[in-house]
C-alpha cells in the first residue's frame, strides 16, 4: 500500500532566544545557506542598523542595504540592487514592514530570504506574505516563507512595549479567523485544510490564558514561536485564511480609510474581538476579551482613536477589501444602519 503524504515548507532553522543574533554567520554556513557570507543584508532604521554594524565583521563578504518604508517601491529597489550582484541569500533584519520588504525582493530575484526579527508585533516574520503599501494602499502579495528565522530577545526587550503587546493581538485573532473558515465551509462547502487549522489554533491557544507577560522571557518565547507557527499555517494552506478571517477585512478597510490608526496587531486584536460578538460565540468572545484586557490591548474603536461611527464605516467597507474571502461579515450582509446597530450593541456589552 503506498504512503500517502505531502511536503509542507518550513524553514531549515528557527532560533529564538537571547542573543541569536550571534549565531548569525555559523547558521548561515552549517545550513549551507551561505558558507562565504554572500549575502545582501536588508536593515530598518533603528536596531537593525545596529545589528548590522554588530556582525559586520563576521560577515566581510556580505552587502548592507538599508531599506526605508514597507512600500513595493521599497521592494523593488532593493530587488534591483539584488540583482546588480551575485548573493546566495538575503538576510532582512528589522520589524514587520523591513522583513516584507526582503521577502517580496528575495522572491522577485528568486534568493532565498532569512528573517531576523527584532521586533514580534504580528505574525509576518515567518509568513509567505508580504504587506506592503503601493499608491496610497496597503497590499498583500504572496512570496516565498524564509528559509530561516531568528528572533533575539535582547532587541526584542528594547522594541516599545505597544510593539511587542501588538504581536498578541494578531495571533489571538486566529481563532475569529478559523471560525470563518468553517464558516465558509458549511455555507460554501470551501475546503479547510486541517493541518493548517491545527497550526493556527495551536499558536492562538499557546498565549490565550498565560497570565504571564511582555516583560518575561518565557511569554516572549511562546509568542515568537505562536508568530512562527502562524507563519507556518498559513504556507501549509497556501493563502492566508488560516490566520485572516472578516477581522482582517476589517483590518485593512481601517487602515484604508483612516490610515495610520493603529498597528496591525492591536487592530487584528480588537476586530477579533468585534467579529466573535458578531459570530454570537460568547465562549471565544470573553475569552479574547480577557486575553486582550489582561494585555492592556484596545478592546472598543475609543481605545485606538476611532469612534463608533468611523468604526462602523469601516466594517460596512470590509468586505470589499477582500472580495474572494468568505466571513460573518458577508454572511450577515448588513446594510450600514445594520452595522452601526451591532457595533453600538457591542459597545454595550462590553460596557463601555
Amino acid at each position: 500500500m503506498p504512503l500517502l503524504t505531502r511536503m509542507v515548507g518550513a524553514p531549515l532553522a528557527v532560533d529564538i532566544g537571547r542573543g541569536a543574533v550571534t549565531g548569525l554567520a555559523p547558521l548561515l554556513a552549517d545550513n549551507r545557506i551561505s558558507s562565504g557570507g554572500h549575502v545582501a543584508v536588508a536593515v530598518g532604521p533603528g536596531q537593525g542598523e545596529e545589528i548590522a554594524a554588530a556582525l559586520q565583521p563576521h560577515l566581510t563578504n556580505a552587502l548592507i542595504c538599508p531599506v526605508q518604508g514597507g512600500t513595493v517601491e521599497a521592494a523593488s529597489g532593493l530587488a534591483g540592487r539584488l540583482r546588480e550582484g551575485f548573493y546566495d541569500a538575503v538576510v532582512g533584519i528589522g520589524g514587520g514592514r523591513t522583513l516584507d520588504v526582503a521577502k517580496h525582493a528575495a522572491s522577485a530575484v528568486g534568493l532565498p530570504m532569512v528573517a531576523v526579527a527584532t521586533s514580534l508585533a504580528h505574525d509576518g516574520i515567518a509568513s509567505p506574505v508580504s504587506s506592503l503599501e503601493h499608491d496610497g494602499r496597503k497590499g498583500s502579495y504572496g512570496v516565498q516563507m524564509p528559509i530561516a528565522v531568528m528572533v533575539d530577545l535582547d532587541y526584542v526587550r528594547r522594541s516599545e512595549p505597544r510593539m511587542r503587546r501588538a504581536g498578541i493581538g494578531d495571533v489571538i485573532s486566529n481563532l475569529s479567523a478559523l471560525a470563518d473558515w468553517r464558516l465558509a465551509e458549511r455555507e460554501r462547502g470551501e475546503g479547510v485544510d486541517g493541518l493548517a487549522v491545527t497550526f493556527a489554533r495551536a499558536a492562538a491557544t499557546s498565549v490565550l490564558h498565560r497570565d504571564d507577560g511582555i516583560d518575561d522571557d518565557a511569554f516572549l518565547i511562546a509568542l515568537a514561536e505562536a508568530l512562527v507557527l502562524s507563519g507556518l499555517a498559513m504556507a501549509t494552506a497556501g493563502s492566508s485564511r488560516p490566520c485572516s478571517g472578516g477581522e482582517h477585512e476589517i483590518v485593512h478597510a481601517i487602515d484604508h480609510l483612516h490610515p495610520g490608526t493603529s498597528t496591525h496587531g492591536e487592530l487584528a486584536g480588537l476586530a477579533g474581538l468585534f467579529t466573535s460578538f458578531l459570530r454570537g460565540d460568547r465562549q471565544l468572545t470573553g475569552e479574547i476579551d480577557a486575553c486582550l484586557a489582561r494585555h492592556g490591548l484596545p478592546r472598543a474603536p475609543a481605545d485606538v482613536g476611532l469612534t463608533a461611527e468611523q468604526f462602523a464605516r469601516a466594517v460596512f467597507h470590509a468586505p470589499a477589501t477582500r472580495p474572494d474571502r468568505y466571513t460573518v461579515l458577508e454572511h450577515l450582509a448588513l446594510d450600514e444602519e445594520g452595522v452601526i446597530g451591532h457595533v453600538h450593541a457591542y459597545l454595550d456589552a462590553l460596557g463601555v
